[in-house]
């Protein structure tokens, strides 16, 4: 199985950037799309729903929604969220990816338009209703994160792998951006056709009725993009990782990926093996080698999430406070859904779109933890200069400064930890493991996302209650409620330290599967492989790379990576491929080249090649030279120095006894040359 398994992957990690790792971005991104455009255009719309459903006659200011019920609108996605990435990442583990894959998307297009067709006798009814399905949303949207993730970083090569899952993520700025943009289209139109006047000359009448059906179509949009890309996620094959790792098919992984890269990747019969030694998630072996990287990624992501969605969900209210949105009363519902839109919207333009492509663009130059460690200190940074002088920010000359520091901490989250905490649980755990333990990790960042919804909702809160929002209790301000999440990316920064950097390495090598095999074979449990599969499973990574990757399979041989393969083949292979130096060391054309020597007297040539070569082989030659009638074979028979200290060191390493050692030096110290 290992080496039809070594084909199919190490075919994956060395392609070079193909059609299909661009729609596989697609295919995969209009998840996340739908994603942000979900989750985010709530925070349009709330206002609107305070106005449609508890307005208050004779109030000085329009209606707003309750605090547990706007907790419940802008927090239950969220719940739904968490829940589905559990799920599902343990489901894509146990089912497979792409059986499940499908599911997520069907849920978010029926929970789409069931939440614009939330309605009902009272406010309360309503409101019930478009909690019910935004749950339900939330699950769809939660199991893409484990799965998109996984399936990117497992179709990828390790050259460019964190660029592509990146890619797949930045597909939220374009959500939040257009959905953002959507909004400012359908207020604009609708205020054209039904135009009102400020809540503060007609309270009734700011709020006219069709204004009920802006958030509604809002809401509904978001199902269109997920509903398109259904049927291609379906013609999608199974990742080659899983096929080959966790289903054991072999075979079918290098069928699916010979179609997908477009080479002929041969699959031989299955041939009897040991099972190597398995862990449980969680077990102590899991915990030993896998432990405190899953802190690490659960830790991150749930300290980055309470800042990044307090802000992203929140924006509406920061921007109230510090006057760039005017106040409420001074506008009609519809205008209030336009000035907010155009806040986000710009917000999304200048700054979290660019910090996603920024994080695309250099994650496989500069790496993740260098990414993740730079946004971390930025966010704290920006959140402390927007946060000690707050009282400066809210003057109406420095207005403008404030909206170009809040967006500088947008940036940093998104060329930062909001990307990379992403892209890093796809990389770093086994296969077997691989989406439950990104769905662990997503699922702790939306337990953050949830503290900062509703968290943030009361903190943000005026300290005077008789200014706090209707309902409310006094919170900290908002001033305090910036400190505070400048802290939370201090706690953010220090924990990055435990992930580890997973860039231009396999996934089977920042898993540790090689470790694992060499654990076993030290605690005595036996390596899966024998000899002969160890050279075939060479000689098999070496045939495919001469064949589509000369250059790759150059450097193999000239760093010795391989110690077994057949190396005639190779020989051949090589000098079809126009690497004649490396055709040359085929063990036949050396022997042939000593015998040649030997029989016609030429000794000092016999010596040099037998000294110099390590490309024959050795009994064959010694048993020629031996039995070829020369004055003396025996200086001819030379053991080079250079591998005694790998062979000294490979023998105490087994634990060999030092008197077999020593013995051994000494019987073959009169054949090393007087160099020694």
């Amino acid at each position: 199985m290992a080496k039809e398994q070594i084909q199919a992957l190490n075919a994956l990690d060395v392609a070079k950037t193909q059609w299909y790792h661009f729609t596989t971005i697609i295919i995969a991104g209009m998840g996340f799309f739908t994603d942000a455009y979900d989750l985010f255009c709530i925070s349009l719309v709330t206002k609107l729903l305070g106005r449609v459903y508890y307005h208050v006659d004779g109030a000085a200011k329009p209606g707003t929604l309750p605090p547990n019920v706007a907790a419940a609108v802008n927090g239950v996605a969220f719940c739904g969220t968490l829940s589905g990435q559990l799920f599902f990442g343990w489901l894509g583990d146990k089912m497979g990816r792409k059986k499940v894959y499908g599911i997520t998307l069907m849920l978010m297009t029926i929970c789409s338009i069931g939440s614009g067709l939330s309605f009902g006798h009272s406010a309360k009814s309503v409101m019930a209703t478009l909690c019910f399905f935004r749950f339900w949303l939330g699950f769809g949207i939660g199991g893409d994160y484990p799965l998109s993730a996984t399936i990117m970083s497992e179709y990828s090569n390790k050259k460019t792998r964190g660029a592509f899952i990146a890619a797949v993520f930045a597909m939220q700025g374009f959500g939040i951006l257009v959905g953002g943009v959507f909004a400012i289209m359908i207020s604009v139109a609708f205020k054209n056709w039904f135009d009102a006047p400020p809540y503060e000359v007609d309270p009734v009448g700011s709020t006219v009725a069709q204004a009920d059906y802006i958030w509604r179509i809002i809401v509904m949009v978001g199902a269109l993009p997920a509903a398109l890309t259904h049927y291609w996620r379906m013609k999608m094959p199974e990742t080659a990782r899983y096929t080959a790792l966790v289903a054991k098919n072999t075979e079918k992984a290098a069928a699916d990926m010979s179609k997908v890269l477009q080479i002929e990747i041969q699959a031989e019969p299955k041939k009897e093996e040991t099972e190597a030694k398995s862990f449980g998630l969680f077990s102590k072996e899991f915990l030993g080698r896998h432990g405190l990287h899953l802190l690490g990624t659960t830790t991150t992501w749930f300290l980055l999430d309470i800042a990044f969605y307090s802000q992203n969900l929140f924006q509406k209210d920061i921007f109230s406070a510090i006057g760039w949105i005017p106040p409420a009363k001074t506008m009609n519902a519809i205008e209030e859904v336009y000035m907010i839109a155009r806040a986000q919207t710009l917000i999304a333009l200048c700054s979290t779109v660019p910090g996603y492509w920024f994080t695309v663009a250099l994650i496989d130059k500069i790496g993740r933890f260098a990414i993740q460690l730079m946004g971390f200190f930025f966010m704290t940074v920006f959140m402390f200069a927007l946060a000690i002088p707050y009282e400066h920010w809210t003057k109406k000359d420095n207005r403008i400064g404030f909206v170009v520091m809040y967006s500088l901490t947008f940036f940093f989250a998104n060329f930062g930890p909001n990307a990379t905490t992403f892209v890093v649980p796809a990389e770093i755990f086994p296969a077997r493991f691989r989406s439950t333990c990104h769905g662990i990790s997503s699922a702790a960042g939306k337990l953050g996302a949830i503290v900062g919804a509703f968290g943030f909702l009361y903190l943000a809160q005026n300290k005077d209650k008789s200014k706090a929002d209707a309902g409310y209790p006094a919170g900290i301000g908002v001033k305090n409620a910036l400190i505070v999440l400048g802290v939370v990316n201090i706690l953010g920064f220090f924990f990055t330290f435990l992930v580890p950097e997973a860039k231009g390495r396999s996934l089977e090598d920042i898993s540790g599967c090689c470790k694992f095999c060499s654990d076993d074979v030290s605690n005595g449990g036996g390596c899966p492989l024998d000899y002969n599969t160890i050279t075939d499973l060479f000689l098999q990574v070496l045939e495919i790379n001469l064949v589509t990757f000369p250059n790759v399979a150059d450097a193999i041989l000239a760093n010795g990576m391989f110690s077994h393969y057949d190396r005639r083949r190779i020989s051949q292979l090589c000098e079809k491929a126009g690497l004649f130096i490396r055709a040359l060391q085929d063990p036949d054309i050396h022997f042939k080249y000593i015998e040649a020597a030997a029989k016609t007297g030429q000794i000092k040539e016999v010596e040099r090649v037998t000294w110099g070569s390590n490309f024959y082989d050795a009994e064959k030659t010694k048993n020629f030279l031996m039995e070829a009638k020369l004055p003396d074979a025996r200086p001819l028979i030379n053991v080079n120095p250079g591998n005694a200290p790998l062979v000294v060191g490979q023998l105490l390493d087994d634990e060999c006894p030092e008197d077999f050692i020593k013995g051994l030096i000494l019987s073959v110290r009169s054949l090393l040359r007087s160099s020694l």
